[in-house]
This record gives C-alpha cells, sequence and structure tokens, in this order.
C-alpha cells in the first residue's frame, strides 16, 4: 500500500495543474458542503502561501542561490484563484454562508522577500536543520540525518525548521487576518473580526 503523501505527489505530477487544483478544490468543497449540512455556518479559510519559498524547496535548487520554486508558487496562486470563485459561488448557492478568505499570499511573500521591514533578519535559512538554508528536516528527528545546526534567537528567523514558520512569523499572520482590509473594493471580503463580531 503506498504512503498518502507518495500518492498525491504522484498525482500532482501525472495531472495538469488544473487537474490537480480542480480535484484538490473539488474536495474541500464537498467537506465544506458536509460541515454545512451539520449545521456549520461561518467558515475561515487562509488560502495557500507561497511555500515554494519554504527552506526544504529553496535547497533542492542549492545551486541556483537558494530561489523560490516557481513552478510551485504558481499551482499554489492557481489554487488560491479557483478557490475564491468556488467560495462566491457558494455563498450564492448556501444560505447564511459566511466566510472569510484574504488574499494573504502576497503579504507572507512580502514577508519572505523583505524581512527586516517586518522585524525579522533571516527569511531564506531555518533555525533549525542541516544542509543548504538547513532545508533538511533533521532538526530532532529520530530516524534519517539526526545532526542539526540551530540558530541563537528564534525571534530573528521567518522559518523555525525546514517546513515550519516560526511562533513570531504565525502571530503576524494571525493579526493580519484578524484584522484584515482588503485593497480590493467591490468584492466579498471579510476579516475573522468581522465574522465572529458583525455576522
Amino acid at each position: 500500500m503506498q504512503k498518502p503523501t507518495h500518492c498525491c505527489r504522484k498525482l500532482l505530477y501525472e495531472s495538469s495543474p488544473e487537474e490537480y487544483v480542480g480535484l484538490v478544490i473539488g474536495n474541500l468543497t464537498n467537506v465544506i458542503k458536509e460541515i454545512y449540512k451539520k449545521g456549520g455556518r461561518k467558515f475561515g479559510f487562509t488560502g495557500m502561501a507561497p511555500l515554494g519559498c519554504l527552506p526544504s524547496m529553496r535547497a533542492m535548487k542549492p545551486g541556483d542561490t537558494g530561489t523560490c520554486v516557481e513552478e510551485f508558487n504558481t499551482l499554489l496562486k492557481l489554487h488560491n484563484r479557483v478557490l475564491d470563485k468556488v467560495l462566491l459561488k457558494l455563498k450564492g448557492h448556501l444560505a447564511e454562508f459566511k466566510y472569510s478568505y484574504p488574499n494573504l499570499y502576497h503579504h507572507v511573500n512580502e514577508i519572505f522577500n523583505n524581512p527586516s521591514k517586518y522585524g525579522f533578519k533571516e527569511a531564506k535559512t531555518a533555525c533549525c536543520g542541516s544542509g543548504p538554508y538547513r532545508g533538511i528536516g533533521s532538526c530532532g528527528r529520530k530516524q534519517g540525518v539526526t545532526e542539526y545546526e540551530l540558530c541563537d534567537n528564534v525571534t530573528e528567523y521567518v522559518f523555525f525548521d525546514s517546513n515550519h514558520p516560526t511562533e513570531r512569523l504565525y502571530k503576524k499572520v494571525s493579526k493580519l487576518w484578524w484584522s484584515y482590509t482588503p485593497k480590493v473594493t467591490g468584492a466579498y471580503y471579510v476579516s475573522l473580526k468581522e465574522l465572529f463580531e458583525v455576522y
């Protein structure tokens, strides 16, 4: 029996981006409808961040000065656009369906590209790990690579390990989502605060 991650990876590479995103959004839509049937009316969706810029992804291209894997980011942006349209459609078909879905991709990408502007010193290399950009998931793991480096001050870093942001980044993104004010007018966007306090 294949592991789910292997299965999903295989599906990703054997499908077109549109087919893969359609499958993922289709599954998500089914879950939303099931929760709605059970009484759920308020939903929060963060969308996908530029995961092609994780240290683990940058480590795949060490000879390329650690640039992001843009093919992956392009897929994630497609996912966000399709999900945006699907949520608007659901809002028109499901009574009392309310949701918060700000496009945080660009805000997170801005932090990755300009860390000092947001109080970080390092956005490419993880605080804990090994290999290029400390992008090998070896931070205290019991299998595989067991040796790793650890930074002195985790609050200076955007990423804690090869795939996970630091608590400080999560707090910044959470505050932004809570009080998010969109630059785009005329579209349906509400902050989490508005979702819980107004609706």
